[in-house]
Order: structure tokens, then C-alpha cells, then sequence
């Protein structure tokens, strides 16, 4: 049975989401690390392939059915397509541009899911006070990567608006989620269809795009890419 959804933060889900956006920022470094020895978006996809496995045999584990009928099948291959494009544009993006620089293009999805709540999502409009809190924060984000702001290269716009776009992908995604049949069903179950449709879209985006793949697997590259797998996703 479902536990019962919160509409508020508590205390230790402050600290989960803390946590939680750490390890996704380490994440972009690791991206940058494994591009050194794995096409970018050949990554994503040997990314999403190992993650997959491991929530299967973690659901498995737990009890959690990944394959019954709950009508949340359309809504599932949704957001995994939307998955896919949103971390095919961060691998890829991460290629042209830095980790300091992609990460405040990639973390405007807050305010995206935030107006989209706010005109979507019965019960979710914010308040003057945390529309405040949310530019307060970005801010912050903001002058932490001042330094690397400046002046932008050709490639380091080509990648800054690809991380744009990952933020929409994954602000529309979060949407789908919260609006729809998925935000009745298991977590696990969400992420299943996001893991499994980006193993599948990926490695295929990344032969249309003529990648390499593979191309040298130093001991850190494979370290970061276990990082994405294991960890991350």
C-alpha cells in the first residue's frame, strides 16, 4: 500500500533533498570526467542500462511489481521520453560547456516547475514569501559560479542552452509526474520508466549522432561512470 503523500517539507526531507542535489551536482563533474573516455550521450545511455538493472533487482528485492496493469503505462513512456532528452541534452551539453556554467542553466528547473505548478497543479501555488525564497536561492547559486559567468565562448552557449533545455525537459517531467496517474503509483515504478526508456532512446540518439562510444576507460572515468550509475541514478 501507498504511504500517504506529503504536501509539505518536514525536516528530514529537507535533509534528503539536501543530500539529494549534492550528489546531483557532484554528478556533473563526474559527466565531465567521463567524457574524457565515453561519448557523451553513449554514457547517458550505458548510464540509464546500468541503473535500470539495479531498480529492477532492488524492487525485486522489496516487494515492489514494476509490471502490473495500472493504467500508468502512457503517462510512464512519457516522462522516460522526456527523461531521455533531458539527460541526452546534460551529457551532451556538459561537452561544450562547464560543470560550474551548466549547472546554473540546469537548475533554473525549479522556477520552471514552480510557474508550471503554480498554473497546473491544484494545491501548489506559492506564496509571495516562497517565490522570494526560490530567487533568493538562485542567487545564490548564481554568485557561487559568478567568476565562471563571463564572457561565454561559442561552444560554452551551444552547451549553456542545451543545459536550458534539460531544465525544461526535466521541469516538464516533474509536472507529468506530480500531475498525472504517476503520482499514485510507486516511486520505483516512475523511475523504472524513466531508467528503461532512456537505456533504450539513448544509445540510439548517440548512433544517429556518429559517437564513438567508447574510447578509453581509465580506472576515473569508469569511477565516475559507477558514480552516475550506482549512486545517482
Amino acid at each position: 500500500m501507498m504511504e500517504e503523500r506529503k504536501t509539505h517539507l518536514d525536516g528530514a526531507a529537507m535533509a534528503l533533498m539536501i543530500l539529494l542535489c549534492a550528489a546531483w551536482g557532484l554528478q556533473q563533474v563526474s559527466i565531465k570526467v567521463a567524457n574524457e573516455g565515453i561519448s557523451p550521450v553513449w554514457q547517458g545511455g550505458l548510464r540509464s542500462i546500468g541503473a535500470v538493472f539495479l531498480v529492477w533487482a532492488w524492487a525485486a528485492r522489496k516487494g515492489i511489481r514494476l509490471f502490473d496493469r495500472d493504467g500508468s503505462l502512457g503517462p510512464g513512456l512519457l516522462v522516460g521520453v522526456l527523461f531521455a532528452g533531458e539527460f541526452a541534452f546534460i551529457y551532451w551539453g556538459l561537452s561544450y560547456t562547464t560543470a560550474s556554467r551548466g549547472v546554473v542553466f540546469l537548475y533554473t528547473a525549479p522556477f520552471i516547475v514552480a510557474l508550471g505548478a503554480h498554473g497546473f497543479l491544484p494545491g501548489e501555488k506559492l506564496r509571495p514569501m516562497q517565490w522570494l525564497g526560490l530567487a533568493f536561492a538562485f542567487a545564490g547559486v548564481v554568485s557561487v559560479f559568478a567568476e565562471s559567468l563571463g564572457m561565454p565562448t561559442r561552444n560554452q552557449l551551444i552547451g549553456d542552452a542545451m543545459l536550458f533545455l534539460a531544465a525544461v525537459l526535466w521541469a516538464a517531467t516533474t509536472l507529468v509526474i506530480k500531475g498525472g496517474r504517476l503520482a499514485k503509483v510507486s516511486p520505483a515504478k516512475t523511475l523504472f520508466y524513466q531508467l528503461a526508456a532512456s537505456a533504450l532512446v539513448l544509445p540510439c540518439v548517440s548512433i544517429a549522432l556518429g559517437e564513438p562510444g567508447v574510447i578509453a576507460l581509465a580506472p576515473l572515468v569508469l569511477v565516475s561512470l559507477a558514480y552516475q550509475t550506482v549512486l545517482v541514478a
